[in-house]
């Protein structure tokens, strides 16, 4: 029987030619930087004096960062067939556990090394459960969300913990600019080019897209696919414990509240970008197209002075065009 047609490797077959796959992806960006575009010329025509600004190109950028580490690694999770729901909890307890004094007493290399080590810690958790205790990846992470962010109140006893004078360190990822860029926009950009490289560039990769397209197929091929789920969550966990980093140098805090909504923000960014729900398609730059044009529409309505709650409506729609338009290519595309 023969597969449908594909823009990403096949198990045990040979990768279609580069300028193919690069073609494919460019025609569904193409679509992206068009939006991206209206949405800059709305800001020129609406908020001109304050829209094309160096602090506002800034702010835009600190703010799709944080958010942005943990599209990365949750495009990863989506490609390969699952879903993570706890990814703003998970980063909300990894900063709260960072910024205990216990913590913050050894010093801002451990507190980072703290925030990782519990992010990927609840990935391998959620993995686990997932890969080897057979549950349904919406419960096992909608669990995590909540224990994770009951755990994070119960150690901050609800109370936002402030990042100490003598850990600076962290404070200064925000603070300190290279050509005129904060440091932690340059961490965001490597988290992106590393995250591109494993997924294009590697045999983990082409494991995700074959996991995520048809899971007994790649058994059969020879993939381990519960350790390659796990290792999927792991990694999602992982860029959480990083954005914990990042959210902590932007608001010199831990907090139990860090990340609220975050994980619908960053699902909805893989979406638009044209990343499957059902797996095994989708690329890293969609998805970070995707997020700046959420980005830009929330910096649009804050400079505009528009309600919140419209902006969410907003959203909203967007997820449920992009998802609608999902539908009618895979529908195209099937014979």
């Amino acid at each position: 029987m023969s597969e449908p047609a594909t823009d990403r490797p096949r198990t045990g077959a040979p990768a279609p030619p580069v300028s193919r796959r690069f073609a494919l992806g460019e025609m569904r960006h193409l679509g992206l930087l068009g939006a991206l575009a209206l949405l800059v010329i709305v800001g020129l025509v609406t908020r001109p004096e304050n829209f094309a600004t160096t602090s506002n190109l800034v702010s835009i950028l600190s703010l799709a960062a944080t958010i942005g580490v943990i599209t990365v690694g949750a495009t990863f999770v989506i490609i390969g067939g699952g879903i993570d729901l706890s990814v703003g909890a998970v980063m909300a307890l990894a900063s709260v556990w960072a910024t205990t004094l216990a913590t913050q007493s050894y010093g801002p290399w451990i507190m980072a090394l703290c925030a990782i080590l519990v992010g990927t810690g609840a990935g391998l958790v959620n993995g686990w459960l997932i890969a080897y205790g057979r549950l349904v990846p919406f419960i096992a992470t909608l669990a995590m969300l909540v224990a994770a962010r009951g755990l994070a109140q119960r150690m901050s006893d609800r109370k936002t913990q402030l990042i100490q004078t003598d850990n600076s360190g962290i404070v200064e990822l925000s603070t300190t600019r290279v050509l005129g860029v904060p440091l932690l926009v340059y961490i965001f950009a490597l988290v992106v080019v590393l995250g591109w490289i494993l997924l294009n560039r590697t045999t983990f990769g082409r494991r995700t897209y074959a996991v995520g397209g048809n899971p007994e197929a790649a058994r059969l091929a020879g993939i381990d696919v519960r350790r390659h789920t796990m290792l999927l969550y792991a990694l999602s966990g992982l860029c959480c414990g990083i954005a914990a980093i990042l959210i902590m140098a932007r608001t010199t805090t831990g907090s139990s509240t860090h990340g609220d909504l975050y994980e619908l923000d960053a699902i909805a960014a893989v979406i638009i970008g044209g990343t499957l729900l059902t797996g095994g398609r989708g690329t890293i730059m969609g998805s970070i197209l995707g997020l700046l044009i959420f980005t830009l529409i929330t910096n649009l309505f804050i400079l505009n002075g528009l309600n919140t709650s419209d902006q969410l409506i907003a959203k909203g729609l967007i997820i449920v065009v992009a998802v609608l338009l999902q539908r009618r290519n895979l529908k195209e595309r099937t014979p």
